[in-house]
């Protein structure tokens, strides 16, 4: 996914807010879903959710105004009922920062539960081990 660093997006220094890191590799994460049809709010009706257990963050070199970053998303680990994703920004070849996200399947109530078969089915076009 390409993203186009917007001004509103800037600390006080000029470059991307540590933050909005953490909402770009969302928005990656939730494309890739799309893009093997798992629809989070399907995925949520059918009575399951993706939720983040834990988000770790390692910021390399900072992104600036106009920036056109590249974020790439894979799925590392498939559990039971978790996953572990790995995402890589970066601008042109330069690697800016990377995310690791650990992610709990759970039911309406948050309890951690094996999701149908089906959802890991759609999800192995973006396992790399």
């Amino acid at each position: 996914m390409d993203i186009e660093v917007r001004f509103s997006e800037l600390d006080p220094y000029g470059h991307l807010n540590h933050a909005v890191y953490a909402t770009y590799f969302e928005t990656a994460r939730v494309i890739a879903l799309r893009e093997v049809d798992l629809d989070l709010v399907a995925l949520a009706a059918d009575g399951h959710q993706f939720v983040v257990t834990q988000l770790v963050l390692d910021y390399k070199r900072p992104a600036v105004a106009h920036d056109v970053v590249t974020v790439t998303t894979e799925v590392g680990e498939m559990k039971r009922a978790s996953t572990i994703w790995n995402q890589h920004m970066v601008r042109g070849e330069e690697l800016l920062a990377t995310a690791t996200v650990r992610s709990a399947i759970t039911d309406e109530r948050g309890k951690p539960v094996r999701p149908p078969a089906w959802v890991f089915e759609r999800l192995a076009p973006l396992v790399r081990s």
